[in-house]
C-alpha cells in the first residue's frame, strides 16, 4: 500500500500534537491532503479510472467538511493549517 504506518505517523507528528494523536482536525486534514495528492497523480496517468475519481471526490468533500468545522471552531488553527499545507493560492 502507498501509505505505510511510518508515513502516517510522520504526517500526524508534523501536523498533529504527536504521532499517536490521530484525532485532531489538523492531522486528519493533512492525511486527506496527502491521499488527495496521491490519487490526483494516479488519475493523471489513468484517466478512465472512475472508481478512483469517485474516491477522490469523496476525499475532497471530507477534507472540505473538516476545514469548515475547523473554520467555525477556531479560525486561527484554520488559517495555520491552510498556510502550512498551502491549500490556497
Amino acid at each position: 500500500m502507498y501509505l505505510s504506518k511510518e508515513k502516517k505517523a510522520e504526517i500526524f507528528a508534523a501536523h498533529g500534537k504527536s504521532e499517536k494523536d490521530t484525532g485532531t482536525s489538523e492531522g486528519q486534514i493533512a492525511l486527506f491532503t496527502y491521499r488527495i495528492a496521491h490519487l490526483t497523480e494516479h488519475l493523471k496517468k489513468n484517466r478512465k479510472d472512475f472508481s478512483t475519481q469517485l474516491s477522490l471526490t469523496k476525499l475532497v468533500g471530507q477534507r472540505r467538511a473538516l476545514l469548515n468545522y475547523l473554520m467555525n471552531k477556531d479560525i486561527e488553527r484554520y488559517r495555520a493549517i491552510i498556510k502550512k499545507l498551502e491549500l490556497r493560492k
